[in-house]
């Protein structure tokens, strides 16, 4: 059983849910300027976990022959069963549906778009280089869902800004992972920006990208009126970008890059967030 349980954690990547889900419970931080209500904590929780689980089934099972041919990602189909995939793909679909009628009824008339979003990215790479700012816009919607979760309404640009920062630093990083494909996707006929471009180009896109984002990120740490502590987190965010720019030039190095790098990333600004609105 146990076996069971870390092959399909294996299959969805559940350790990847540290990319998103800081900056959606960030913004629902600040949406509630503090601890929100229990209901909207859990259904939060449910509706992340539940489109990240959802997405990655359904990337596998668009991907699933693909995968097989790529050696790097041969072991794919043989940890699951299809059937489990399929099961996994409803069951993310069904908690993210049932997250957002615990929220309130905005969250809930989103929901369908909100899985359309982060299932369409899966597709994108069969007819456009630009995948990876799709990946982006998916990962992008969390904190705009997590402070519709608290407000029920459009009513701040800040989920905005810090969902545009997100999508810039989630395009940044997969064109830095996309470098481990670029030969196996010209080959194939799949489209990605390392395999259009080569790998100079794709360092200097991630590059200004994150720097974009950094932007970003410090833009609506100011318009949330948050100070010097988040300040000194998005410091920090900068050091480990600068960081991951250098690690990435390096080819043995890219996947500490991608993985590591970017989860610092992501809990920096979580904790930012957190500070600053329990030490108030």
């Amino acid at each position: 059983m146990f076996s069971g349980i870390r092959r399909w954690g294996r299959f969805i990547k559940f350790e990847h849910t540290v990319f998103a889900m800081p900056f959606g419970l960030a913004a629902m931080f600040l949406a509630a300027d503090g601890w929100p209500a229990g209901r909207i904590f859990a259904g939060v929780l449910i509706c992340l976990v539940g489109a990240r689980t959802a997405a990655m089934a359904f990337n596998r099972l668009a991907d699933w022959s693909i995968d097989q041919k790529n050696p790097r990602t041969a072991v794919r189909s043989t940890l699951v069963s299809k059937t489990t995939a399929y099961g996994t793909m409803a069951g993310g679909v069904l908690a993210l549906v049932g997250g957002a009628w615990i929220l309130n009824p905005l969250c809930l008339i989103l929901s369908p778009i909100a899985v359309g979003i982060v299932f369409f990215y899966s597709l994108t790479k069969r007819f456009t280089w630009g995948s990876h700012g799709f990946l982006g816009l998916a990962l992008g919607t969390a904190p705009v869902g997590a402070w519709l979760a608290v407000r029920g309404q459009f009513d701040s640009w800040v989920p905005i800004v810090l969902g545009a920062a997100v999508g810039l630093w989630v395009a940044g990083f997969d064109l830095i992972y996309a470098l481990q494909d670029r030969e196996f996707d010209r080959e194939h006929g799949l489209k990605s920006f390392p395999a259009k471009f080569g790998e100079a180009a794709a360092l200097r896109m991630a590059a200004g990208l994150h720097v974009l984002a950094v932007v970003g990120l410090g833009g609506a740490g100011w318009m949330a009126g948050l100070g010097w502590r988040y300040g000194l987190c998005w410091c920090g965010v900068c050091v480990v970008l600068w960081m991951e720019r250098h690690w990435s030039k390096v080819e043995g190095k890219r996947w500490k890059a991608f993985f590591q790098a970017n989860a610092v990333v992501s809990l920096l600004v979580l904790a930012g967030v957190l500070w600053e609105i329990f030490s108030r």
